[in-house]
């Protein structure tokens, strides 16, 4: 058999399914593999390139491959879509592992850059902090809409709420009793219990950042604070992947959707908020 030069590789949580190529792109392997062996089958291989999805765990086994020796190259998941037989209409973790490994050898594909365990351990941070606030922002609106349902309208705006939500439930000319009064007491605990966590959170993405050149650098332009630039550096990791600054708008996708044709430019809404 010929020496396997490049490997796509399909992840999913217990069957992971590779496909390789050799030097003349013929196909040399093609198997599924249980995750418990999947790094000893690795470990058995001469170098070569492994692509995968940068999908989840990726960032996790890209280290572990990469720590093997091999080449490895993550790949944005609709960049290697485009490269499946059968293109949305047919699906398999074959066909995805063997598109993986086209889109790879492509020249001019781009790749999304390997994170370190400490920009994951830093995200983990972001994004516990962002489930806290959606979830008190949630619970702000559940208990405003309770206390609506009995004729208490508060205004609008979590400042507002707190501080009018207890004057509200202490109201005695409302229908509610005491067991709605004491459930809806129950919220507002959790509330501040909330608030403590994103506090906590807050306060150990600002003391990284004391440590961290890089989100040093980012502070230093006018509003961008310790959250955004621990945020970005955690993210993107080398900014050096990125040609200039007009394509790293477009990553972030603060630009205009695009949809020109025909000499004709169409530009749409803002591909996202940031």
């Amino acid at each position: 058999m010929e020496k396997i030069t490049r490997i796509g590789v399909d992840l999913a949580k217990n069957l992971i399914v590779v496909h390789g190529v050799d030097s003349m792109e013929r196909v040399a392997v093609r198997k599924a593999i249980p995750r418990q062996k999947f790094l000893e089958w690795f470990a058995n291989l001469e170098p070569c390139l492994v692509a995968m999805e940068a999908c989840s765990a990726a960032h996790y086994w890209g280290r572990k491959l990469r720590a093997l020796g091999h080449e490895v190259r993550l790949i944005a998941p609709q960049f290697a879509a485009a490269y499946r037989k059968g293109g949305k209409h047919v699906k398999n973790d074959r066909l995805d592992a063997e598109a993986i490994c086209e889109a790879a050898s492509r020249p001019h594909m781009r790749f999304v850059a390997l994170k370190t365990a400490d920009q994951q351990n830093v995200l983990v941070l972001h994004r516990m902090r962002s489930g806290f606030v959606e979830e008190r922002t949630a619970l702000v609106n559940r208990l405003r809409g309770e206390l609506f349902e009995f004729g208490v309208f508060l205004p609008q705006g979590i400042d507002a709420f707190r501080a009018h939500f207890i004057e509200a439930l202490e109201d005695g000319t409302t229908e509610l009793d005491g067991i709605a009064r004491a459930a809806l007491l129950a919220g507002w605990h959790h509330i501040h219990a909330l608030d403590e966590q994103i506090a906590w959170c807050d306060s150990q993405i600002a003391a990284r950042v004391k440590h961290d050149a890089n989100a040093q650098r980012l502070m230093a332009i006018v509003g961008i604070g310790p959250l955004t630039a621990s945020a970005a550096v955690a993210t993107v990791g080398d900014a050096r992947v990125f040609r200039n600054g007009r394509q790293f708008s477009a990553w972030l996708g603060s630009v205009p959707k695009q949809a020109s044709s025909g000499g004709k430019t169409r530009l749409g809404h803002i591909t996202k908020s940031v």
